[in-house]
């Protein structure tokens, strides 16, 4: 299957057609159908910890997208296209459609580094190819707590699952990279210093910690908090212990 057949924008109905129809390849209806299997189900009998993931799934509110590679230019370009449209039109969709991205598997088994080098640079390469400037009111320095990664103007939340995830379960996925790209904007109303806000964020930190069967990272914080910085919750690292001290991602783009 071509890297044109598998990019651009999916509804849920056009995805769940495509599967329908055959139409897509294998990786591709694996990686869907274990993210869906996820989202909707239950591991030691929790339910999946974020709820709104969970509720974007069920109420077929999430766009989706595939990418033919985590390295391959054309494959990445194409996904920075994608992303583009994405920011242009998800508020039609739903109050809090988030696009979920899915990347072909590689040849051979990867590690915690491996995947967390791809990773970031995938959102390298995002940056690097932003038709967009960096918008003025998010900072540039990722040791400011309120900094997030952006593109085409939109601060965004971006959370990977991988493979190599053993016991922090509701970051595993067995079939490849996983990112699911949340804008700022559908978090309108349930920041953490509302009380909404509050009390989602205390419900998925119990959830984290009965799905995952131990307790939640450190690093996982809200953002503009002072004593946490958001960049670090994009890629989990497996080991409670385990953080990353320096955001890998290099900001080019002039303000």
């Amino acid at each position: 299957m071509s890297v044109e057949s598998t990019s651009g924008l999916f509804t849920q109905a056009q995805l769940h057609e495509a599967l329908d129809d055959g139409t897509l390849p294998a990786w591709a209806e694996r990686h869907y159908e274990g993210f869906r299997n996820a989202m909707l189900g239950t591991h030691d009998g929790a339910p999946f910890p974020c709820y709104f993931g969970m509720e974007s799934e069920r109420s077929g509110d999430a766009l989706y997208t595939f990418c033919d590679s985590m390295t391959e230019e054309s494959a990445l370009l194409a996904l920075t296209d994608t992303l583009f449209e994405y920011v242009q039109v998800f508020e039609e969709y739903g109050e809090r459609t988030s696009l979920v991205i899915f990347f072909r598997p590689p040849e051979q088994a990867l590690g915690e580094a491996e995947y967390r080098d791809h990773f970031w640079n995938i959102l390298q390469f995002l940056h690097d190819h932003d038709p967009e400037p960096w918008p003025h009111h998010i900072p540039t320095d990722p040791t400011d707590p309120y900094w997030e990664f952006c593109f085409a103007g939109e601060p965004m939340f971006p959370t990977a699952r991988a493979p190599f995830y053993e016991q922090r379960m509701s970051r595993h996925t067995p079939h490849g990279l996983e990112i699911t790209a949340q804008p700022r904007a559908i978090f309108e109303g349930i920041t953490g210093d509302t009380e909404a806000g509050k009390e989602a964020r205390r419900i998925i930190r119990d959830r984290i910690e009965d799905y995952d069967g131990v307790c939640p990272h450190a690093d996982i914080g809200d953002w503009g908090d002072s004593h946490t910085r958001e960049w670090k919750q994009y890629l989990l690292p497996e080991r409670n212990e385990d953080t990353i001290e320096a955001c890998p991602l290099t900001i080019t783009a002039l303000r």
